[in-house]
Parts: C-alpha cells; structure tokens; sequence
C-alpha cells in the first residue's frame, strides 16, 4: 500500500504532467485528445508509469503513446523545473484504455435494461 508521501507525488506528477503535454509537446503524433489518468511511482522514486487515455483512432492512440515514449526525456527534464522533488522518476507511458471499457460496459447495460422493460 503506498505511503501518502507517494500519493502526493503521483498526484503533482499527474498534475504537472497534463500541463507540460498540454504546453510543451509539440509533436504531430500526439493527438488534442490526451489525457493522463492515472500515475504509478515505485516507492525508491526511480520509475513511474504514466497511464494515459487518448479519446482517438486506435492507430492515433498508439501513435500519441509512441510521442510520449520518445519524447520522455524532455518531458522529465520540464518536470525536474516544475517539481519540488529531489529526483523526478522515469517516465513510461502506458495507454489506459479503462474510459472506452467502461462506456462499453456502460452501453451494454443499458442494452439490457432496454430488454428487461420491454
């Protein structure tokens, strides 16, 4: 269970990171539609997983995620400038595909309601 040290670090990194994706990425593969959802940092601060979902094509998803990857490095090094933090972890980014899941879970019930009353 991690400490409430590190959930305020993943909640600054969360926070700081929708800025700088916002801001400072100027990549053409990142789509307008990308959003971090979720932020996982080891306990010894060296790595974080960054889950983020991209409301797009499946190819422009996987595109946006790729920009992220390459251009992780500069993303850490905005971070390390906005952070109050000794050592701003590594980034790898992960696509979070858990909003279309549960709009599709979403629909499916509404499928069966729609069943059941009529």
């Amino acid at each position: 269970m991690p400490s409430n040290r590190i959930n305020r670090i993943e909640e600054e990194i969360k926070r700081a990171l929708a800025s700088v994706i916002q801001n400072d990425v100027k990549d053409d593969r990142l789509s307008g539609m990308t959003s971090v959802t979720r932020v996982e940092v080891t306990s010894d601060l060296k790595y974080s997983k960054i889950f983020v979902s991209v409301y797009d094509t499946d190819k422009k998803r996987e595109a946006s995620i790729d920009a992220l990857n390459h251009g992780a490095a500069f993303i850490r090094t905005r971070l390390s400038k906005m952070l109050n933090i000794r050592r701003v972890p590594e980034l790898k980014f992960v696509l979070d595909d858990s909003i279309e899941y549960s709009m599709k879970i979403s629909k499916l019930l509404d499928e069966v309601q729609k069943k059941d009353n009529e």
